[in-house]
């Protein structure tokens, strides 16, 4: 245990009190862990690390599996290393195989509370009352704050999107750590972008309607229809858009209805009925 009882061993006996009722004050990152364990090993020391760059904002609790065979029956521990985050006594991540130092870090910055977070809540409010310039001198502000809450970037991306700046959101994206780049919420605001670089040069959503009505083989105006409806929310009717393309001409804008797809997908995080529905129409319509 160091001094700031930020690291500690725990045994079946400790685990209620250093891990579940602890974490209802800050995250504790569990590792589970063996000697034996090569890469347990070689990971030990950037835990530590993060443990003391983020003086105390979370804790970790180290479990031995071979000392600790309960916990890892518990917990169902098939391969080393594995981590479980907890928050508010519940796992709020698990993670499986030794990671990066920043690949960590992007993972523990979803739950670790940040002076800066609270500027980003004031600036999603200024936002949301229609004072978007409020709201980016806010981001940059926290930002300038704290550079290495990536969260701050994300949310940069997100406004700059949705105030119809794609270069400025372009050129953020471009700026984002390579583990952040590949993270689910940022391959979302990928997607977002991408429809609303297709919708610049898009006629009105009415007049797109009428036009495929009148002329049904016009994939362009299907696929500019469907990135708007995106921009509208209307995610079922720009899937079923990608569909028409995808089930009419595979090799229109090299797969643009399989693409579109996918990264109406991303946008509702893989999950829900409707993912499941279409994953299933594009299974069959590809086999």
């Amino acid at each position: 245990m160091n001094d700031l009882n930020n690291i500690t061993d725990v045994t079946t006996d400790t685990f209620n009190t250093q891990v579940i009722e602890r974490s209802g004050n800050i995250p504790v990152l569990v590792d589970f862990w063996a000697d034996w364990c090569g890469p347990c090993q070689m990971q030990m020391p950037m835990l530590k690390k993060l443990v003391e760059d983020y003086k105390g904002k979370f804790a970790l609790a180290k479990v031995n599996t071979d000392e600790q065979k309960e916990l890892a029956r518990r917990f169902n521990i098939r391969s080393l290393p594995t981590m479980h985050l907890y928050k508010n006594g519940e796992i709020v991540e698990e993670i499986l195989a030794a990671q990066t130092e920043s690949a960590m870090r992007i993972l523990l910055e979803r739950h670790i509370e940040r002076g800066s977070d609270a500027i980003r809540l004031k600036a999603r409010e200024a936002w949301q009352q229609g004072n978007s310039e409020q709201a980016f001198t806010l981001l940059r502000e926290a930002r300038q704050a704290e550079p290495d809450n990536h969260q701050v970037i994300l949310d940069l991306i997100e406004l700059s999107i949705k105030e119809g700046l794609p270069e400025q959101a372009e050129e953020l994206l471009a700026d984002l750590p390579h583990d952040l780049s590949t993270e689910t919420e940022a391959i979302r605001l990928r997607s977002l972008l991408d429809f609303t670089s297709a919708s610049l040069t898009a006629a009105p959503l009415e007049e797109l309607e009428t036009t495929i009505r009148e002329k049904p083989e016009d994939l362009e105006s299907h696929y500019q229809l469907a990135s708007r409806y995106v921009l509208e929310n209307r995610l079922e009717d720009a899937m079923n858009a990608f569909m028409y393309i995808l089930e009419h001409d595979r090799a229109f804008r090299e797969d643009a209805g399989r693409k579109g797809l996918l990264a109406v997908f991303n946008l509702l995080e893989n999950e829900g009925e409707l993912v499941n529905s279409y994953r299933r129409r594009l299974f069959n319509a590809l086999h």
